[in-house]
């Protein structure tokens, strides 16, 4: 008998094809059968609801999340099964345990725990906490030259870039999927496109991809996307952009013309790809938006405060409303919450979007979804953290129709793993690993706002990872059974085929 038999249930595949009646059987983690199969030690009744390969989140922040919170409930939930971590140029390794990577990343980095220095060590360290799901790691341009330079505001010696070349080079043989960058953020702000060019070409080798939150992505965003594509040629590798998105009132529209950049690139033979998330607001470290000298009145105006270790009364609030209660101006605000102790750690949420230049990424061939959260959970985080996936198939596909829900699953799964070298992932087919959704596309909604950013979403029946099940009935099960994965190669831990 197999070890679970999924049935009445629609099956997805992840190819972009029509749903079909079909039973799914697993056994030893993996896909042994779809079809009409034999009876399974534990019979589940889909109650003709949507399975789908379990969605992967190709842009998170989740490098300190399994070890802080190695359930990764706000994953589980909407169905995620696998996270790409390590994005914006911030990642876990490489590690010096006598340094405080938490503050050089601002807190993004926030949770990591242990000695490790390098992937291998971090991957051991994290599956120590029994991860809930799978994670698969950039190497970080930001975590590199900071380990090398600290923050100076210079290109590096031939010596330093040797050293960050070693650096990246081992995360890459250790099994990291390519090389991220996040020029807006320090200290990468400080990197010439030569340097960025110099390490993006370590992952030619390994085929891997160069990843990046790039320089600009508002009044510049053309130029980055320009500088963007000359370091993929230059440096021949896949170049992949993260939440594509034009910022500020004044540039909305513009994604149409870097989308047009990029679809001549494709023409041209140029690999390149994109994400985005279905939100119209942003969130990062708000000090990095801000010249403290000058603050940006329009800016200061849209900002919402998701996490404030200096102020955590000002925890979900939009930054006129403390300004008002306290009497100063808004810019002053901006400085007055920055230059306290820890506001460098100021985690903020930017309403900066069009609507409708979500919709055009959305419909965008190829587009595929990243949540971009940062689980900061003390704090109010951006709904994007507990609702992304489903907010696409919910608002996107069955309010909208902005793309197909066939196309839809593709996009967050098959497509996903293709390009990001998962192995024996993001399909339903014998042989695949089995991460599965079960989800009723009638009712799929995301439930966090804004206000209430933590509310799970509804519809996501069962959540299974790696041929266990890790979500029944938003009940969450606490069988570890995720993995650390690496690039076009079996999962850390697994002999090598």
């Amino acid at each position: 008998m197999h070890d679970y038999v999924i049935r009445n249930v629609r099956v997805l595949d992840g190819g972009g094809g029509p749903a079909r009646e079909a039973d799914v059987a697993v056994d030893e983690g993996r896909i042994v059968e779809v079809g009409s199969v034999s009876p399974g030690i534990e019979e589940i009744d889909g109650g003709g609801a949507c399975l789908a390969p379990g969605f992967i989140d190709t842009h998170a922040h989740d490098d300190g999340a399994f070890f802080r919170h190695p359930g990764m409930e706000f994953k589980l939930a909407q169905g995620v099964t696998t996270v790409v971590s390590g994005n914006c140029g911030f990642s876990a390794v490489p590690a010096d345990p006598e340094k405080d990577s938490v503050a050089a990343s601002g807190g993004i980095l926030a949770g990591l725990e242990g000695e490790f220095t390098d992937l291998d060590g971090y991957f051991e360290a994290a599956l120590a906490r029994g991860p809930a799901i799978n994670n698969l790691m950039l190497v970080g341009h930001n975590t590199v030259r900071a380990l090398v330079m600290g923050m100076e505001k210079r290109a590096p010696t031939r010596d330093e870039l040797a050293a960050m070349a070693g650096h990246v080079e081992r995360a890459l043989e250790q099994g990291a999927c390519g090389f991220s960058t996040g020029l807006i953020y320090r200290p990468g702000r400080w990197s010439g496109t030569e340097e960025v060019i110099e390490l993006a070409r370590l992952a030619k080798p390994f085929d891997a991809l160069y990843t990046t939150h790039m320089r600009n992505e508002g009044d510049f965003l053309l130029e980055a996307v320009d500088e963007t594509l000359t370091i993929g040629r230059e440096a021949d590798v896949h170049a992949h952009i993260s939440h594509h998105k034009s910022a500020g009132r004044a540039n909305w529209g513009k994604v149409r013309d870097s989308l047009k950049k990029v679809d001549d690139a494709l023409a041209a033979g140029q690999r390149v790809t994109l994400d985005v998330y279905p939100y119209t607001a942003g969130s990062g470290r708000m000090i990095e938006y801000f010249d403290l000298d000058h603050p940006s009145r329009e800016l200061a105006e849209v900002i919402r405060i998701a996490s404030c270790p200096a102020f955590r009364e000002y925890e979900g609030r939009m930054l006129t409303d403390i300004a008002a209660e306290l009497g100063i101006d808004v810019t002053e605000a901006v400085r007055h919450v920055l230059t306290a102790p820890k506001g460098d750690r100021t985690i903020c949420i930017q309403f900066i979007i069009d609507e409708a230049d979500v919709e055009t990424n959305l419909a965008h061939r190829d587009m595929m979804v990243g949540s971009d959260g940062i689980p900061d959970l003390r704090g109010r985080p951006h709904p994007r953290l507990f609702g992304t996936f489903p907010r696409v198939l919910g608002h996107y596909v069955r309010e909208r129709g902005v793309l197909t829900l066939e196309e839809a699953v593709r996009r967050m799964t098959s497509l996903s793993a293709a390009t990001f070298g998962l192995i024996d992932r993001g399909r339903i087919q014998p042989g695949c690993w089995a991460d599965l959704v079960l989800f009723d596309p009638d009712t799929v909604a995301d439930g966090a706002t804004y206000d209430e950013p933590k509310t799970p979403p509804t519809g996501i029946r069962l959540v299974m990872v790696n041929g266990r099940i890790a979500l029944r009935d938003g009940t969450h099960t606490a069988v570890g059974s995720g993995r650390m994965l690496r690039y076009r190669r079996p999962a850390y831990g697994d002999p090598e085929g």
